[in-house]
């Protein structure tokens, strides 16, 4: 069977040997990814946990608020600290830590309410992304736009490494859930060889991909289910003179649905699945901010659109945004930034 090469170039250009230095003596390590955390967020958290403790490193994991609850069969979810919910633990861990890793995310805002204890830390902050244009607050990086997924690049920093042998079935589960998640099951974002060589390795570990895939996507909740009913019957606004659709929700819709966190995960693809659509915007109300999410086909960079807009960011297919304005507001930026774009979303390729 072919082996995957753990030369891996994209590595030699970023500081991926100071790292792999500074985890030759078992150290005390957090582990953070970002708010609203999805399955690639905690999918290479918890696979980098994994390998990490194996290392003999003590080994702590934070998110800033909860997860999706399709998330919580993952191996090691239990060691996941909430900052939002224990708060002065998180504050322990933060202050006890030599190395801090940023995962899955490329700006320490993106930590909400603990950002700026992770800010004024004097611990070695690392970041491990695939996002792009990355915030310069990191003292080293492992920053590679071009992979699928955050979790394939920890794949790739541990085969790096030579420790290819301590990716285990857990390890593993962890990884493939991340690559899925990210690349919606292998439909996007993964024209490499190098993404399904690794899917094969996982898969040697004896993980079961199926019953991960029914775990991860076939878990949603009756109310789930007509919440994205509800979403392309009612609230789904398609306008074709710009190839752009919308979906907006208020607070009061998710309330009628008794919206849970992540009940919204992967409405905004429906948009764009329409022909001719090569933009899709998902508005959600919370209670104090309106959760934007950009979805592109093409050569159109939603990230682009999410930081100049929206004062936020992504990928060039993929972005969002936190808006700290009304739904109505944040909707008529979408609206007035359109005309500008129409020329190029008529024809993406």
């Amino acid at each position: 069977m072919r082996q995957i090469s753990t030369n891996l170039p994209h590595l030699e250009n970023t500081d991926f040997g100071k790292i792999s230095g500074l985890l030759k003596v078992p150290g005390k390590i957090l582990i953070t990814t970002h708010t609203s955390p999805d399955g690639d967020a905690i999918g290479a958290s918890l696979a980098l946990f994994g390998y990490l403790v194996k290392k003999n490193h003590h080994v702590k994991v934070m998110i800033p608020d909860p997860d999706p609850t399709f998330l919580h069969w993952m191996p090691f979810h239990e060691h996941l600290m909430i900052f939002s919910k224990d708060q002065e633990r998180c504050l322990a861990a933060i202050n006890d830590a030599e190395l801090i890793f940023c995962v899955d995310y490329n700006g320490l805002n993106r930590l909400s309410d603990a950002s700026e204890y992770i800010r004024k830390s004097d611990a070695t902050k690392i970041l491990i992304d695939h996002h792009v244009q990355p915030e310069q607050n990191f003292d080293l990086k492992i920053s590679e736009t071009k992979t699928s997924s955050t979790s394939e690049l920890i794949y790739d920093f541990i085969a790096a490494s030579g420790d290819s042998h301590l990716i285990d079935k857990d390890i593993a589960e962890c990884i493939y859930t991340g690559i899925i998640t990210d690349t919606g099951s292998f439909s996007y974002a993964c024209n490499y060889e190098k993404t399904f060589l690794i899917t094969a390795a996982l898969h040697r570990t004896g993980m079961d991909g199926e019953h991960i895939h029914r775990l991860v996507y076939d878990t949603y909740s009756e109310n789930r289910l007509r919440l994205l009913g509800y979403s392309i019957s009612e609230k789904l606004v398609v306008l074709p003179d710009y190839n752009a659709a919308y979906i907006s929700l208020s607070k009061k819709d998710l309330d009628k649905f008794d919206h849970q966190i992540g009940d919204t995960e992967g409405i905004v693809n429906y948009a764009l699945s329409i022909k001719d659509i090569n933009l899709a915007a998902l508005f959600t109300e919370r209670d104090d901010l309106v959760k934007v999410s950009l979805r592109s086909k093409g050569n159109f960079s939603v990230n682009e659109v999410a930081r100049k807009f929206f004062n936020g960011g992504g990928h060039a297919n993929a972005a969002g945004a936190n808006c700290y304005i009304s739904l109505e507001e944040t909707i008529r930026i979408f609206l007035s930034m359109l005309p500008q774009y129409k020329d190029q979303l008529k024809k993406v390729y």
